[in-house]
Parts: C-alpha cells; structure tokens; sequence
C-alpha cells in the first residue's frame, strides 16, 4: 500500500491513542471523526465547507452509491474523488450494514448475499470479491470487506454464524484486495457476547489486515455492554494499526471511545439531528426550534468558535427553521460538524499532554443532557 501508513504518536494515561494515518491524499489526525457524505455529498455542505470546519477525511456509501448514480458512471467520471469534488482521503463501507437491515429483502449464503434494491426491487447478489471490485471502482482511499451486521438483540448461535460468515467473507477479500492505492480494514462483529467479540477479533488480526473497524455496536444496546465489548475488542487489536468504531457520532460516545483506544469514527446522527434544529453545545444538544429562543440572541454555541457561531444567533436560526428556509439546516450541519471537529482536535491535544481522562470527565460533567 504505497503512501499508507500508521503512526502511534503517544498512548495517554487510560489507553488514548494519539496517532497520524498517512495517505496518499493527505494526513489524518486522530482521533477523529469523519463526517458522512452518504450519497457523495456531506448533506446541505459543500466540500468547500467541510474542508473549513476541520474535517480532513469523509465517508461515502458504498451501497447507496452501488444503487445510484452506479460505480460506471463514478468510474468515468474519473473516481469518487473527482466525482463529488474533494481531493482529501475517502473512506467507503461495505454496505454490509444497509443491506442487511433490509431484513426481508435479502438472502445470505457463504457465497454472498442476494438483495433486492430498495429503489426498484431489481436483484443484486454481492459476493466479497464483488464488494471489493465496486470499491476498486469508486477509487476510495479506505476500504471495507463486506460483513454480517446484526441488531440488539442478538442470540449468540446467530452472532457465532454471523461471525463465521464474516471471517470467511473477510478472509476472500483479503485474498484479492483493492487497488494498490487503497487501504482494506479487516470488520470485527461478534454481536454481544464478548467472548465473541474477543474471537472475532483474533481472527481478523491473524488475516493481517493493515486497519481494523469495529462493527455491529451503537446498534440499540446498552452504553455500558458497548463499552465493555469495546474493551474486548481492542486489547486484541495490534497497537501499530488505526482503530475505527462504525456508527458512533455522539459527543459523550465519542470521548468514551477514545478512552478505549479508538482512532478513527463516522456517524449520521449530527448532520441527521441538525437537519431538525438540534445543535451540540457544550451542555448538551439544544433544539434551537423551540420557543424559548424565539428572543436568545446568544450564538448557538456561546464557547464554540466555528463560523456559525461567530455570525448568528439562536434566534435567527429558530427563525429560519420555522420559516422553512434552507439555510437553518445548513447552519446546524455546519456547526455540529464543527464543534466535532474542535472536540477531537481538543481531544488529541489533552492526550499528548497526558491530561485526557481529566479533560474527559470535565467535558461530561458538563454535558448535561441527554446523549
């Protein structure tokens, strides 16, 4: 993998892991969070925008964008990257996660998975090699192995399946790879047993994978049984490889992540809650449509720094929610993804100076509300 490497800066006090991913589009900080740009857009941002707010890596949808535009039509279009206009490193999922929670829709087999699109009910049948020729064909920088994905609850006879099924699938998309320029994660699920967990996680590092994702959390389950299968997870992980944790975008999840080791993460839950005047602030999230901020002429964050926040008002982006104008949800998205951006950024300076667990425990005491 030319141009790809992993360096572990410094480990603080509790295990977080300051670290640099090097690819061949550029440096990735971590910890960090990607912004998700499911359909090769960050929704209601340009690329422009997410550059400035801090991000240097997004994610893109693999299956979203296997359905529609078509890979064909990314490919010719000279890749994902010049297709949607950001020249910074990419990472796409599997879609193992959007197909199986298509539930009645699919059939899996140890040779792949047969789906029927949610768009026009064609059949698809995916295989792993398939899943890393599409990959191949978007030109994303980090790719993933397609994998089983289960709900809370799950049995353990179903997790240890799905497990088996996973390690069989990674094992064949090991064997034939992405693109020169590209970096494949090995998936570790094991639904919620961690014994299982623990099993699943040797298995990928004995494939050798250069990176390994955790998968198959953040799914219903309690916080405390995330945390501690986390745990699980990453005391087997070498320390020499990135980390990312799929699905977790909450500002208290991602503090308690990183405590665990965990370099990289991605979620939809700050641009999909600020698409309905919910903000991040310091103190919890604040619905900004509400009532009471109808006369708050504060910023949205009074301790945040970001554009948004230096410019507006509360009660100028209730104002636009309540009159439907597209600028409130751009705002929000701006901000949420903003004040992500600066709490990693917060995050990596207090592991490098061994200061992090305290630093974390200030930052959710303050976090008053609900996560």
């Amino acid at each position: 993998m030319p141009g790809f490497h992993f360096t572990l800066r410094h480990t603080a006090p509790g295990g977080a892991r300051l670290g640099e991913l090097r690819t061949p589009r550029g440096i990735v900080h971590t910890p960090a969070f990607m912004p998700v740009g499911t359909n090769a857009t960050v929704k209601a941002l340009t690329f422009d925008d997410v550059r400035a707010l801090g991000a240097e890596i997004v994610l893109a949808n693999t299956f979203h964008l296997y359905l529609r535009p078509g890979v064909e039509v990314i490919r010719r279009a000279g890749g994902l990257h010049r297709f949607m206009g950001w020249d910074g490193p990419v990472l796409t999922d599997s879609g193992g996660f959007q197909v199986f929670s298509l539930a009645k829709l699919r059939r899996v087999s140890d040779e792949g998975v047969v789906f029927r699109s949610p768009l026009d009910g064609g059949e698809h049948a995916w295989t792993p090699e398939r899943v890393m020729e599409i990959q191949r064909g978007l030109g994303s920088d980090l790719i993933m192995p397609l994998d089983v994905c289960l709900g809370y609850p799950a049995a353990d006879a179903d997790a240890a399946e799905a497990l088996r099924i996973t390690a069989l699938w990674a094992q064949r998309s090991r064997a034939v790879g992405g693109a020169e320029e590209q970096m494949l994660f090995g998936i570790v699920q094991g639904g919620f047993s961690a014994a299982l967990r623990a099993e699943a996680a040797d298995r990928m590092v004995a494939l050798g994978f250069p990176g390994y994702a955790v998968g198959g959390l953040s799914v219903g389950e309690p916080r405390a049984l995330a945390y501690a299968l986390l745990e699980a997870v990453t005391a087997r992980l070498p320390a020499d490889a990135p980390r990312y944790l799929m699905g977790v975008g909450g500002p208290p999840d991602l503090l308690e992540a990183a405590a665990r080791g965990v370099d990289m993460f991605d979620c939809v839950l700050p641009t999909r809650v600020a698409r309905t005047g919910t903000i991040f602030t310091r103190t919890g999230r604040v619905n900004v449509r509400n009532a009471r901020y109808r006369d708050d002429h504060t910023p949205p964050d009074p301790d945040c720094r970001c554009a948004v926040c230096a410019r507006y008002t509360r009660a100028y982006v209730r104002h636009l929610f309540h009159a439907d104008e597209m600028l409130g949800p751009r705002l929000a998205t701006y901000h949420n993804l903003a004040f992500l951006a600066a709490l990693m950024g917060e995050a990596r300076e207090a592991i490098a100076a061994d200061r992090f667990e305290g630093w974390r425990r200030g930052v959710l005491d303050a976090y008053a509300t609900s996560w």
